[in-house]
């Protein structure tokens, strides 16, 4: 399941583009602030990132400057309201992969999405493993010396996040602020529910949970 993040403002129109993408099997993580959306491309996995120009805090030609010089390489599709051909060179210059005028349709949205997330490596590249344990993410498939281990979408989404993240804490607000949506009824409970499905799944008899919960500090998954 293609992880998106989408860094837009208009609260209105980033529901529109998350149901949109959410609809076509992505998963959407939506950010209002400049900073705090580079803070998330910069520590956390994404496969691609779709980023408004006009942003609070660090407008999005920045982003994607700060981003490249760190030699980050997930695709960047920039969204600009201005339509004149140095607004969106400017985009592409800044180290955008795409970009697209405001207003636009959802179906070119989606295909110039779709088009980003086929390039090697957005998605083909993407394996991560621990021991025995190894996690392809481009078909969401978990295995254990060749044998798949079935996960629910949450569960790939918080085990994606862990082994990409490992040997440090997070508490259950951090993991649902980051994985699960902002508008989400979802509760701390939730996060306690889907540890103990997939350290169920993960886990094998006799040995240690390499998912471990320390008081006052939170979750942490060891390699």
């Amino acid at each position: 399941m293609p992880k998106i993040l989408l860094i837009e403002d208009d609260v209105e129109l980033a529901q529109v583009v998350a149901d949109a993408l959410e609809l076509e099997g992505h998963s959407v993580e939506h950010v209002t602030d400049g900073a705090d959306g580079f803070d998330r491309i910069v520590h956390y996995h994404f496969d691609l990132a779709v980023v408004d120009r006009a942003l609070p805090t660090m407008d999005g030609l920045e982003i994607c400057r700060q981003y490249r010089a760190k030699n980050g390489a997930v695709p960047i599709l920039f969204l600009t309201g201005k339509d004149a051909v140095v607004d969106k060179t400017a985009g592409l210059d800044a180290g955008a992969d795409d970009y697209l005028t405001k207003p636009f349709a959802m179906p070119e949205l989606s295909s110039r999405v779709r088009a980003l997330l086929r390039r090697p490596g957005s998605l083909t590249a993407a394996s991560i493993s621990a021991g025995d344990l190894t996690l392809t993410l481009a078909t969401g498939k978990l295995e254990r010396e060749g044998t798949e281990i079935p996960l629910l979408a949450k569960e790939l989404q918080l085990l994606s996040f862990f082994m990409r993240n490992p040997n440090r804490y997070y508490t259950s607000s951090d993991l649902l602020e980051k994985l699960w949506k902002s508008d989400s009824e979802s509760t701390e409970e939730a996060v306690k529910q889907t540890v103990s499905r997939l350290r169920k799944k993960i886990d094998e008899p006799g040995k240690d949970s390499r998912i471990t919960t320390t008081r006052n500090l939170g979750y942490k998954f060891e390699l």
